[in-house]
């Protein structure tokens, strides 16, 4: 984490931002619960404090609130509903005027794992079986996996309700890798697991025997259409995948604001954001810091901790992965410099 501006008021700041990780991250805290931050910057010097500019973190749908003025910028994962939300698709009934700021460089993909045991091969046998599937999923419906999967059973002409109606049964977890889901896994009393975080579950979920289902051409074509994009994993990029899997990108967790927001003025000095720890795990291949249309991959290594350094996002163009224009402040774009597992936005020069 970089310095911290001079000043005590800014040690007090870092201060309550701590307190407030501390408590939105309590273990006990369900995910539809209290965890997400806004953090407002503005000035309290007066009897009421005069919120400049609002950042959040949140569902999908909180693009609304953005566009609509309630915040100035907010961050989302995947990239791909705010894609929807850019088009006017799937979440979203009308395209909402967004730009993006930056985008950090997760890597992730969702998948559907499915047990040979259950004799199933595709999504589309689990309806015209009426297979009684046990099913690890999220537990908070509002999840973005969920609207996912929401999505994509939509196009197979069934629900979980249905999905329960005929036998089935959903186990239901926090995180990706929650210990009721691993526990599932290894007392086999689950059958599949649809989720995205595979670094927490996946190869496991391979070494005991689960194995990845694509989803069929019209799915996948219906999805890219409302704004996810059909990527390939390579064989070994986890230990135990065996063969090449097409399924969906689930990565970059873009910042972005209203295409209308006045630009706030960053002052010449003041480019630099924090660096954040922890980044996301990433294979090194195929990640957002593919980050505009047109530029050359410039990731390389594994798994998120080489060195690296993202082109520049400049006015106008369009951040691959989420079909939105750039959105520059100060008329200075920022640039991603990844390195060492630490991410920090940089004005570019």
């Amino acid at each position: 984490m970089e310095r911290l501006p001079r000043g005590a008021n800014f040690q007090r700041g870092l201060m309550l931002w701590q307190i407030g990780l501390h408590i939105a991250g309590d273990p006990a805290t369900p995910y539809y619960g209290n965890r997400d931050l806004c953090i407002s910057v503005g000035s309290g010097s007066a009897e009421d404090f005069r919120p400049w500019l609002r950042m959040s973190t949140g569902s999908p749908i909180i693009a609304r609130a953005v566009a609509r003025g309630d915040l100035e910028m907010a961050m989302v994962n995947p990239s791909a509903f705010l894609t929807q939300a850019y088009r006017g698709t799937g979440l979203f009934e009308e395209p909402l005027p967004l730009r993006v700021v930056a985008c950090y460089p997760s890597w992730d993909r969702f998948v559907f794992m499915i047990h040979p045991r259950t004799g199933l091969t595709s999504l589309s046998q689990v309806k015209e079986r009426q297979y009684p599937l046990r099913l690890s999923i999220r537990e908070d419906a509002t999840h973005s996996t969920r609207v996912l999967l929401d999505q994509t059973l939509d196009l197979y002409g069934f629900t979980l309700a249905d999905l329960e109606s005929w036998g089935g049964s959903l186990q239901l977890n926090g995180g990706p890798g929650d210990g009721r889901r691993m526990a599932a896994l290894r007392d086999e009393t689950i059958d599949a697991v649809f989720d995205e975080g595979l670094a927490l579950w996946f190869d496991e979920a391979l070494e005991r025997g689960m194995a990845p289902v694509t989803p069929e051409e019209f799915a996948l074509d219906a999805l890219v259409a409302l704004g996810w994009r059909k990527v390939t994993m390579p064989a070994g990029c986890y230990p135990h995948l065996e063969a090449d899997h097409t399924c969906l990108d689930y990565g970059g967790w873009p910042l972005y604001t209203r295409a209308s927001l006045p630009d706030p003025g960053v002052p010449a000095g003041r480019g630099r954001v924090p660096g954040v720890r922890g980044a996301a795990g990433a294979s090194g291949r195929d990640l957002l810091g593919e980050l505009v249309h047109g530029h050359t991959p410039v990731v390389e290594g594994h798994r998120g901790h080489a060195s690296r350094r993202a082109a520049p996002l400049r006015g106008g163009e369009v951040v691959q992965g989420t079909g939105l224009p750039v959105k520059t402040l100060n008329n200075c774009p920022f640039v991603l410099s990844v390195a060492n597992n630490s991410v920090r936005l940089e004005r570019s020069e």
